[in-house]
């Protein structure tokens, strides 16, 4: 089956890729931009991945445009519930390429990361699913949580230190936010 696999960084996409290559699925990775801030952070984890790309044999589309102010318009006085509206728009951005393309389904990394919304991730991505016409593959990456670190870390990889919004940064870095949303510490 041909998926399409929407990647948020390098990382965090070394576990799933090898389990869904394992489950015989033929993957596709899809980087979206938007959501990323600034923009020097989305071309260091654009850079990442395309170099990660290469050597791992795993075609990527880029999302050309970087439309910030798009998603800062959709989550705005919305904070509380800013990921659920990051979910849907990368999800939802995800389902029309693999329709367009003819995917069998689409599915997310957002689902290795021990610090997401799970319950929420595949309940948008099974809404989107349906409203697309293009089914979501749940599948559960956290039990390889450590290994993609891991292999991450050998591999030298840029490796982020908070999810990837600016909110998420300001939680990151600011002191006295809360932090709820970061990968682990960057190997810097």
């Amino acid at each position: 089956m041909k998926l399409l696999l929407h990647i948020c960084c390098a990382p965090c996409s070394i576990y799933p890729l090898r389990i869904l290559r394992e489950d015989r699925f033929d993957v596709m990775g899809y980087f979206y931009r938007s959501n990323i801030h600034p923009f020097t952070e989305c071309l260091k984890r654009q850079e990442t991945l395309e170099s990660y790309g290469r050597s791992a044999d795993l075609k990527l589309i880029i999302a050309p445009e970087y439309d910030l102010e798009g998603f800062l318009r959709n989550v705005v006085f919305r904070e509380s519930n800013r990921c659920a509206l990051c979910y849907h728009d990368r999800l939802r951005s995800t389902a029309l390429i693999a329709k367009r393309g003819r995917f069998d389904c689409f599915s997310t990394t957002l689902l290795y990361s021990k610090f997401q919304k799970h319950d929420a991730i595949r309940s948008i991505g099974e809404a989107v699913g349906k409203e697309t016409g293009i089914p979501f593959h749940y599948q559960d990456f956290r039990l390889g949580w450590e290994e993609g670190i891991e292999a991450s870390k050998q591999m030298g990889m840029y490796r982020q230190a908070y999810c990837g919004c600016i909110y998420s940064e300001k939680e990151r870095y600011f002191p006295g936010t809360k932090r709820a949303h970061a990968i682990d510490a960057p190997t810097q």
